[in-house]
């Protein structure tokens, strides 16, 4: 699934190629993906309407639209969202395209079509946007001082911290050499913030110079992943065998030797 970083690059290279254009129509090829609303409602909204900005909430693209309209996109596990030089070429995984004047087109690509494109979304239960000025130590502290959940828990509640996802959370985690079962000491805010700021700015680096789709990094891919999806071979940094357990349903990676 795409976290944060993916979805950031993928909302900095549209405003790169695509920012500013009139979207000609927008055909969707799959309904379902706009439930509960309407397709033709949604093709309706965004017919010879300018692209006016393209933004990101958590994991949600905001395609802001001339007239007021914004459209929520969400990738879900296996959606994507890029520009190709002619609509007509559009991949049969397409289950919508934006067709602008010149041929092109963003396509929302989504092979399992579990995406959404829709014409509102439930965003006021975010917590704070990790990569802003609105995150700071003091806010983290204020956070950690009122729950009592396990770290990874915690850092998984998108309540707390918009956007942050299984792999950069268990990252941000054993950089702070933070036990991911125990719940966070306030006095250890400062490495937290530290940690999740850090690990978020290299995974959007990046992902923007490598991403391609959901689950498929470029050769080139630059950061190296301490613990997630390492189970069983041996810690980059004390060489104990990184450990896997099951933690609200997902799977969650650590060096028992390095995070306490």
């Amino acid at each position: 699934m795409p976290e944060l970083p993916e979805v950031e690059a993928v909302c900095r290279r549209l405003r790169e190629e695509a920012q500013g254009a009139t979207i000609r129509r927008l055909a969707i090829r799959r309904a379902s993906i706009c439930k509960p609303d309407n397709a033709e409602d949604i093709s309706a909204a965004a017919r010879n309407r300018k692209l006016r900005s393209i933004e990101r909430r958590g994991k949600h693209i905001l395609l802001g639209l001339s007239g007021g309209t914004t459209l929520y996109v969400h990738l879900r596990m296996t959606g994507n969202l890029y520009v190709i030089p002619d609509y007509r070429f559009a991949p049969v995984s397409a289950r919508a395209l934006f067709e602008l004047p010149d041929n092109r087109a963003i396509v929302f690509d989504d092979p399992r079509a579990l995406g959404k494109i829709t014409l509102s979304a439930r965003l006021e239960q975010l917590g704070v946007e990790p990569l802003t000025p609105a995150f700071t130590v003091e806010k983290l502290k204020e956070m950690i001082s009122q729950s009592r959940q396990p770290a990874k828990t915690f850092l998984m509640d998108q309540r707390h911290i918009a956007g942050l996802g299984n792999i950069y959370a268990a990252e941000a985690l054993f950089k702070a050499g933070q036990d991911p079962r125990k719940p966070i000491a306030t006095k250890r805010a400062g490495a937290m913030y530290s940690s999740i700021v850090a690990v978020l700015a290299d995974a959007v680096h990046s992902a923007y110079s490598t991403y391609s789709k959901p689950g498929h990094l470029l050769a080139a891919e630059e950061q190296k992943l301490m613990v997630y999806g390492r189970e069983g071979e041996p810690c980059r940094v004390c060489g104990r065998a990184i450990r896997r357990i099951p933690q609200g349903g997902r799977s969650t990676y650590f060096c028992a030797g390095c995070q306490k």
